[in-house]
């Protein structure tokens, strides 16, 4: 379900805060695509910094990335997704959508 305006600002807000989890540089891996999905299981909302030759390579990663995962591509920022997927169960010591639900209103 695509997030409207006012939550993806939210989302931007928090992710502000947030430094990336994990680093693609040569490429997709199965191994890569795991550690993405088990950061969103754990945290949600996360930053994923894509080291591509030029924007076109650095697009079709994101994309590829989310399409594997599931998860919505809610801002890109230089090299840098932001990346959310729900989890179906809050770990709320890990979710950033918890510990920064202040921000969220």
């Amino acid at each position: 379900m695509p997030t409207d305006n006012a939550t993806r600002r939210q989302y931007r807000a928090i992710g502000h805060k947030l430094n990336p989890v994990v680093i693609v540089s040569k490429g997709l891996s199965e191994n890569v695509l795991k550690e993405i999905g088990r950061a969103l299981d754990d945290h949600e909302l996360i930053k994923v910094r894509v080291l591509a030759a030029d924007r076109e390579e650095k697009a079709a990663l994101i994309g590829e990335i989310c399409a594997q995962t599931g998860a919505e591509l809610i801002q890109t920022s230089g090299h840098v997704a932001l990346l959310l997927r729900r989890a179906l169960k809050v770990k709320p010591d890990l979710s950033n959508l918890e510990r920064y639900k202040m921000l969220l209103g």
